[in-house]
């Protein structure tokens, strides 16, 4: 490998970082890195915007998945806060600002190359669009994608491949896989049979380049979906490999997809966790339905991260954190910082 440019020799380094909840537990969480390089390790996503060093102070971007008190701090779309999200700005900014791990999502072009896009659709946000361009991300071919300027920001679409060029080897990679390049996705449900079957085959190519890049660098990395049947072809394809469920609608439907794939971590909304002011308050549903589920303390009990999507306050960060999750996916860096005074 290129020591200058964080690429490793194509094969899976496998590394195994055991976490505070995960050791305790016996079981290797965000902690079985899939070094970019392609081994095993643990990082999620959301709408408002985590890694640790046993210190007082937030991440000091030295590090990936690894002990969490606090909790790590993962840069949501690289702090889409700060920076143009999932843009090359953005991974060296998020690096530069002391986060643990970046979030990142990727999608195909029409001609199958792997972006590092939120949307299906280039321009879609109802502020005025994300892009300068239209058209969903699969139906447009890689050059228009490519020229596509984000946010106004002189910062175009990256490919994968661009993106982690660009973040240093130490900066763990959260890979969130968005969508396969189809309407027929289906996410945030269970299935079985042959609606597995049939979504499994839908993103089965796609998972295989994402993977397959990722594995020439020597970034710890963590693929996290909210589709089920991402997770499963993400585990047929190298089961060492740390993958998170995404949660959205249903703690028991989550939680019952991550013992089917025995997931690393779970990335659940900020508001499924209780023993904060803010369980079950409708910040992404109006009417939760969350039930009295404990669900740092189930998960930690099984051997699985927690990182929790997506926070914009210090309030949010400090809040979340002292309920023990192990990660928070933040669209600003600094939040667990923010109230103290000596920072």
């Amino acid at each position: 490998m290129d020591p200058n440019s964080g690429r490793s020799d194509g094969r899976v380094s496998r590394r195994t970082l055991l976490t505070g909840a995960g050791a305790a537990a016996g079981a290797a969480t965000l902690g079985t890195v899939a070094t970019a390089g392609g081994g095993a390790g643990g990082g999620g996503e959301g709408e408002s915007g985590g890694e640790e060093e046993p210190t007082d102070t937030e991440g000091d971007g030295d590090g990936g998945f690894v002990e969490n008190n606090p909790p790590i701090v993962i840069g949501h779309r690289g702090f889409a806060g700060v920076y143009p999200e999932n843009t090359v700005a953005a991974a060296v900014g998020a690096g530069l600002a002391g986060a643990d791990a970046i979030e990142i999502d990727v999608v195909p072009t029409a001609n199958g190359t792997v972006v590092v896009f939120h949307d299906d659709r280039l321009s879609s946000r109802e502020s005025g669009g994300l892009t300068d361009t239209e058209g969903l991300v699969w139906e447009t071919d890689t050059e228009t994608v490519l020229d596509a300027e984000v946010l106004d920001s002189d910062e175009t679409v990256p490919t994968l491949e661009e993106l982690l060029e660009a973040i240093p080897a130490g900066l763990g990679v959260n890979i969130e896989l968005k969508n396969p390049g189809s309407s027929e996705v289906i996410v945030s449900e269970d299935f079985e049979g042959e609606t597995l079957a049939t979504q499994k085959d839908l993103w089965r190519p796609f998972v295989g380049r994402v993977l397959d890049i990722a594995a020439e660098f020597e970034n710890e990395v963590l693929v996290s979906s909210f589709s089920k049947a991402a997770i499963a072809v993400t585990r047929e394809h190298d089961s060492s490999i740390p993958v998170a469920y995404l949660l959205w609608d249903s703690i028991e439907r989550g939680l019952e997809i991550a013992r089917e794939y025995d997931t690393e971590a779970i990335h659940p909304p900020y508001d499924m966790v209780q023993g904060s002011p803010f369980f079950s308050d409708g910040v992404y549903l109006e009417e939760p339905g969350y039930g009295d589920i404990d669900l740092v303390d189930v998960a930690h009990e099984e051997g699985r991260e927690v990182n929790v999507y997506t926070l914009g306050t210090w309030y949010q960060a400090e809040q979340l954190a002292a309920t023990g999750v192990d990660g928070l996916i933040n669209d600003y860096p600094g939040l667990l910082n923010a109230s103290d005074p000596e920072n």
